[in-house]
């Protein structure tokens, strides 16, 4: 068997308190790499220290922003691997606040590249990347070359910063692709609101005992649990094919929200929703119906979800059943 290609090498990664960057991390030790973790801690970010709960003493912790140029060239010297994750997910706040959302989303992946190219031209970089891109579908599944028309500010500077990824890649041989994700969820995520995601909301509630809204109820969604999202970041960082490219994530199954509602009940062997009109604010950007063609993800490096829906709510939810106050 060959060796892992991450074994004792130097890994990066942006956002690495948050959601996807502390379950990547946590893979990452397991396969003995040397693990660094850049994260702001804003509030309305994802990073929490208690997602490093368990591997805290195997990572080094940075505690700055990317923007932190004399920060992120130090911190960016002899990496093997770029995970770019840092960034606000928010679709609402991004349209209240559009020019914090450009400096997060657009500038700070400039940034990030900008010292790429001045101090470690040779690294790896993936790129957290987003669905939203696409705005509302002309045709389902929509795969990567369907017309990129974002419905927020968040899509707009999401797009440009994949963008600069992908000409980093193409000018200057900086080794790039980016992952466009679909409804993460799982383990680790922020349940306090929906900056990342309804779901976890949703699963809060649940775990309190309490109702929750389903907005609309027909809109047909795919989600891939973060173990799935994770495989496909270490395989797209280890791929000679993936540089320059862009690939859509998916989900084992599509379901309308109500559907997953009705899932999200049974798993938890109880529990009511209600159906309610779409909020006028949040209509306006919404993309009604999406899934995903990944194909070209499966054809191109081999990755395809494996964590079905159900088993990736149960084990969601017996997530927050041990571990909601450190969440909320």
């Amino acid at each position: 068997m060959s060796e892992c290609p991450f074994s004792n090498r130097r890994v990066l990664i942006t956002g690495g308190a948050g959601f996807i960057g502390s379950n990547l991390a946590a893979k990452l030790v397991s396969l003995g790499a040397r693990v660094t973790l850049i994260d702001t801690f804003f509030p309305d970010c994802g990073g929490n220290l208690f997602n490093l709960e368990g591997i805290v003493d195997h990572v080094r912790l940075n505690i700055s922003s990317v923007g932190n140029e004399a920060s992120l060239h130090y911190l960016l010297k002899g990496q093997d691997y770029l995970f770019n994750l840092a960034g606000l997910t928010s679709h609402m706040d991004s349209m209240e606040f559009p020019y914090k959302d450009l400096e997060n989303n657009c500038l700070a992946s400039l940034s990030v590249l900008e010292a790429c190219r001045k101090v470690n031209p040779d690294i790896r970089v993936v790129f957290a990347s987003t669905r939203q891109l696409y705005g509302k579908p002309d045709q389902l599944p929509v795969d990567e070359n369907h017309l990129l028309r974002p419905t927020d500010v968040n899509g707009i500077n999401k797009m440009a910063g994949e963008w600069y990824h992908i000409l980093y890649n193409n000018v200057y041989g900086i080794r790039a692709c980016s992952l466009r994700l679909t409804n993460t969820y799982g383990p680790r995520m922020r349940v306090m609101d929906a900056r990342q995601t309804f779901l976890g909301v949703w699963l809060r509630l649940l775990v309190e005992n309490k109702p929750f809204e389903v907005w609309g109820g027909e809109q047909l969604r795919d989600f891939t649990y973060v173990d799935d999202a994770v495989d496909a970041f270490l395989m797209a960082a280890a791929s000679d094919a993936a540089h320059g490219r862009i690939y859509n994530l998916g989900g084992c199954s599509v379901v309308t929200l109500k559907r997953l509602a009705e899932i999200l009940i049974e798993v938890n062997g109880g529990g009511e929703y209600a159906v309610r009109e779409f909020p006028k604010d949040r209509k306006t950007i919404d993309i009604g119906d999406y899934y995903a063609d990944f194909t070209a993800i499966r054809n191109e490096i081999g990755w395809q979800p494996r964590i079905d829906l159900h088993d990736g709510l149960a084990r969601s939810l017996e997530y927050y059943r041990l571990h909601l106050r450190d969440y909320v």
